[in-house]
């Protein structure tokens, strides 16, 4: 069963809320950046580059202190407060292609290493060792675990009863994305939601998880390995959101060169695993699992995979990015390591297709393919089986704002 609980969270004052919260980091331009740094004193962006106030850019250690400082600056000025009481945060985010909601809580490290949060990635040691420093110094985390599970008709209900009051925070941010947050901090509610997440048996992360193994570590560096439920350090944030409130895409992946080999010579070597066709200039997708796009020398071409000649053993060697790898990118184009390869880059999203054309016939890359998204079923079954799936398998949204609630740790 879950181990599932509430937590005093430290949230932006209502009139700030849509100043506060702010995207990824990654996910914007210099330009975009260096404005809202610049425009906006209350953005939660000053936070994560605490250098821009000393118009410095400071890494390590430094930086880790210089974020504490300003998380605090944010507190003292009254930007952010800490709730009374602890609570669950019901959090809903609407687009124009997509809605969805989930819930903000507390997940337990104990449950982290005995496998009832289950993972389907594996994590660079490097990488956890840095966020867990990084934690062990700020003493917060405004990034959650984003973890799926099988809703029932009792949790259904519990969280549509919340979303028939009204919201704590309602707002839309500049990207025309709106957001709603549900405060549940009722003593009653808060017990029966626990109740209710003890009947899910299994948690599975969607996305993150490098954080969910900086916090076990964490836990191990503050904790001497022990788990204490009294402990802050030994839960962290999480975001568990339904099965269908998810949405999957697919990575694209597009290659430099074909590895010395000519064009006729590649679609000779395919030809031992594929039927091929070509498809011409339109731009083509897949239509179904184990069927790759392939866009090359300005042509689509449809990659049937002849199953006669390839073994299915288990749930990963089913999976379209292993295939693709064990087929094509290894063998052939000779890209062993899919995350450190110069050679490979990934392509998301909607328009996902138009970009990786885009690239290839402006010569950044020779050769591209794309395949249809993993399905939730999938990461299920590789989480289950305790497989582990090749990097880029999949860009899982709704992507969360940082500085909308936060745990201290």
């Amino acid at each position: 069963m879950a181990d599932v609980k509430p937590f005093r969270a430290i949230r932006p004052t209502k009139d700030k809320v849509a100043f506060v919260v702010s995207k990824s980091y990654q996910e914007y331009s210099q330009n975009e950046l260096k404005a809202s740094l610049k425009f906006n004193p209350f953005t939660f962006l000053h936070i994560i580059n605490p250098g821009f106030k000393f118009d410095k850019k400071v890494t390590g250690s430094k930086r880790f202190a210089l974020v504490r400082n300003r998380y605090l600056e944010f507190l003292e000025e009254g930007i952010f407060k800490k709730d009374k009481s602890p609570g669950y945060y019901l959090y809903e985010i609407n687009n124009s292609d997509f809605k969805s909601y989930g819930l903000f809580c507390a997940t337990s490290v104990a449950d982290y290493r005995n496998g009832i949060i289950k993972k389907h990635e594996d994590t660079i040691k490097r990488r956890e060792e840095l966020f867990a420093n990084y934690l062990k110094t700020v003493r917060f985390n405004t990034e959650p675990v984003l973890m799926t599970y099988e809703e029932n008709l009792s949790t259904k209900n519990l969280m549509e009863s919340q979303k028939s009051k009204s919201p704590d925070y309602h707002f839309t941010t500049t990207d025309k994305v709106t957001h709603k947050l549900w405060v549940i901090s009722e003593i009653e509610t808060c017990k029966q939601i626990e109740e209710e997440f003890k009947k899910v048996k299994k948690l599975y992360i969607a996305d993150g998880h490098h954080r969910s193994a900086s916090s076990d570590l964490l836990c191990n560096l503050l904790d001497n390995k022990n788990v204490n439920t009294e402990k802050a350090s030994s839960f962290f944030m999480s975001y568990l959101i339904p099965e269908s409130e998810i949405k999957i895409y697919e990575f694209n992946r597009m290659i430099k060169d074909l590895n010395g080999l000519d064009k006729e010579e590649f679609l000779i070597r395919l030809d031992a695993y594929y039927r091929i066709e070509n498809k011409g200039a339109m731009l083509y997708r897949p239509s179904r699992k184990n069927h790759f796009s392939m866009y090359l020398d300005g042509e689509f071409y449809a990659l049937y995979l002849r199953k006669k000649v390839y073994n299915f053993t288990d749930a990963l060697s089913r999976l379209d990015t292993q295939i693709l790898y064990t087929t094509i990118l290894q063998p052939i184009l000779g890209i062993s390591d899919l995350r450190n390869d110069k050679r490979i880059a990934y392509g998301c999203g909607k328009h996902n297709s138009i970009h990786m054309k885009n690239e290839i016939d402006s010569g950044n890359f020779e050769v591209g393919f794309s395949m249809l998204p993993v399905t939730i079923k999938e990461i299920k079954e590789i989480a289950d089986a305790g497989l582990v799936m090749p990097p880029k398998s999949t860009y899982i949204e709704p992507k969360l704002r940082s500085g909308l609630a936060i745990y201290e740790i």
